[in-house]
């Protein structure tokens, strides 16, 4: 598959074919759930729906899996870094065993789907393991190791790996597992099509209206770029919700990561591996036909913000070249995800006093688990039944307690780059500065565009201000997109939409003599 969403593919993208589900064909159509967002999340709640009895659609902006599910490290773990031993901390014992539990038992739910219902996806078992090369921190990897085993998950402590490096010490988990995740998330769409389900491609929603007063009996309806549907119950399960009325926006910040699949000389490291160190480093192996990559990624950073996003794959490059013998760089991309100011993800109604909303986002980089285990607890909620997990990942919770510094951290960022990046475009260079490749926040005539300078000298200009909440976009060069430093939303070159939560493309400006400003671009000189 050749995906025209990103100038890198993963070698998960790479390696299979586009799918080709229609869009929505017209209005009218009426289902029990409606679930917004084809990525892990969304399609195994759909598919849990469907085995429910209901009738379920499943919409999607883009293509399946070519979003966060597409360009993923792909461990199915319950091991997230270093994390139980911070949650009893901060939540106690009793939340912190709900989200173990809640992940174990997604390793084993992807695991069932797998084995009951046939998809080939190179699903294997395998240890999962996060180090630490630093003496000072074997304290930090025995008090996970505890609080992992009092929660019962199968935590070990170890020394011994097949990394070529020396560790102090590691947080091991038995019986975790990887596997090919976008053949997965095609399997689990092949399950939920038909039997008066089905799937909508290239169909983005736009906005959900909402009975009056949401009383029992009324259909949400959802407005797309094809038209509308209805349905009794409505889930986003998209980076961000569009439709937004907890602001959740506010309490999650965009992150991107890295990643490289590279051929080495000599043995790969037959484990999943996550460095508890500075830089974060994460590995795996993984297997495509007779060639035998090894997966590294890293150099995390919030959307939009930092140095040149070419240099990521530079300093991953130059590391893993110091680490191991490295033949061949086959394979580079980067991800997407939310980080919660608790660092617990949102699973649940989206908003207090609503009905039949609900809401699976900020997976902090853990979506192949915590995605599947929204699907579970989200199943729960719509058939109106008790769930086990639901307290811990309430999206509706406002005590953040010890992570409040955090939201408030966040959101300081959020509005140092909505005012401050307007006062640096009243000094941006002029167009004609822009090189062939470049892009950047320029002056075109004595207005400020957001422009990219293709290689054959042709510019493509949009307006610089994003259409999610107005902050202005940033050019990152690896991907040659447009993102928003705020809430992470992303634009191609020619201003559509990557990722939301915006759900409008930027306007297109004209750059010659006679341009004329729109009305957003005036009211932001």
């Amino acid at each position: 598959m050749k995906t025209v969403y990103e100038v890198n593919p993963s070698i998960w993208v790479e390696t299979t074919d586009e799918t080709s589900y229609p869009h929505l064909p017209n209005s009218g159509m009426t289902f029990d759930a409606a679930v917004i967002g084809g990525g892990i999340a969304g399609l195994t709640t759909a598919l849990l729906l469907k085995r429910a009895g209901l009738s379920v659609a499943l919409v999607e902006a883009r293509r399946i899996a070519a979003g966060a599910t597409g360009y993923t490290t792909a461990k199915v773990t319950s091991l997230h870094g270093l994390t139980y031993a911070r949650l009893m901390d901060e939540q106690g014992e009793d939340k912190a065993r709900q989200y173990a539990e809640a992940s174990q038992a997604a390793v084993e739910q992807i695991a069932a789907f797998v084995a009951e219902d046939g998809i080939d996806c190179a699903f294997e078992r395998m240890l999962a393991l996060t180090y630490t090369e630093d003496p000072d921190r074997v304290i930090d990897i025995q008090n996970e190791v505890d609080a992992a085993r009092t929660l019962g998950l199968p935590a070990s402590l170890t020394t011994t790996t097949d990394l070529p490096y020396e560790v102090t010490a590691a947080v091991q988990f038995d019986n975790q597992a990887q596997f090919h995740p976008r053949r997965y998330a095609l399997g689990l769409a092949q399950l939920i099509e038909g039997d008066g389900c089905r799937i909508f491609e290239e169909t983005r929603a736009q906005d959900i209206e909402s009975p009056e007063g949401d009383h029992p009996g009324g259909r949400h309806e959802i407005r797309t770029e094809h038209g509308t549907l209805h349905a009794d119950h409505v889930v986003q399960a998209t980076h961000l919700p569009f439709h937004d009325p907890a602001g959740l926006f506010a309490r999650a910040a965009p992150a991107r990561s890295y990643c490289m699949a590279v051929q080495i000389e000599g043995k790969v490291p037959q484990a999943m591996y996550l460095s508890a160190d500075n830089p974060v480093r994460s590995l795996r192996p993984h297997r495509s036909g007779d060639t035998e990559y090894l997966l590294v990624g890293g150099e995390g950073h919030k959307v939009g913000q930092g140095d040149f996003t070419t240099t990521r794959y530079a300093k991953l490059e130059a590391w893993v070249r110091e680490r191991f013998n490295v033949k061949s760089v086959d394979f580079r991309w980067s991800a997407q995800d939310y980080m919660p100011a608790d660092e617990v993800p949102f699973i649940g109604n989206l908003a207090p006093r609503t009905e039949r909303l609900y809401v699976a986002t900020g997976f902090k980089k853990w979506g192949m688990t915590t995605g599947t285990a929204a699907g579970m607890i989200l199943r729960d909620y719509i058939l109106e039944r008790p769930n086990p997990w639901s307290e811990v990942f309430d999206a509706t919770r406002m005590d953040l307690g010890a992570s409040a510094s955090n939201l408030v951290k966040e959101n300081a960022n959020v509005a140092k780059r909505f005012l401050g990046d307007r006062l640096s475009a009243l000094v941006a260079p002029d167009i004609d500065s822009l090189k062939p490749g470049e892009g950047a926040i320029v002056r075109a005539g004595r207005h400020k565009v957001a422009a990219y300078r293709e290689l054959g000298g042709m510019v493509k200009a949009v307006s610089p201000t994003c259409t999610h909440l107005g902050c202005v976009v940033s050019f990152n060069d690896a991907e040659q997109s447009w993102d928003c430093p705020c809430h992470g939303s992303r634009f191609d070159i020619d201003g559509g939409v990557i990722e939301g939560p915006a759900v409008e493309p930027l306007e297109t400006v004209e750059t010659g003599d006679d341009v004329l400003a729109s009305p957003t671009m005036q009211s932001n000189p």
